[in-house]
């Protein structure tokens, strides 16, 4: 499974979620004029990146188990 390409495509999508989160926490916990101007946008990035990686996964669930 791990040499899968959708497998590998899903597993990248999860790790851009899970760095977007961790950039937000980081610059919530900061503080800041940075985190007061770019708070939403920073969320609007993690939502439509768990969006994709949702569907991916969803995706590869739907393919593989046929």
């Amino acid at each position: 499974m791990a040499k899968d390409p959708l497998f590998i495509v899903v597993g990248v999508a999860v790790l851009v979620v899970l760095g977007i989160l961790l950039f937000g926490i980081g610059t919530f916990a900061k503080g800041g004029e940075f985190n007061r101007k770019h708070a939403n946008k920073v969320m609007r990035w993690r939502i439509a990146a768990q969006f994709i990686a949702v569907i991916l996964i969803l995706a590869f669930v739907w393919i593989r188990g046929k």
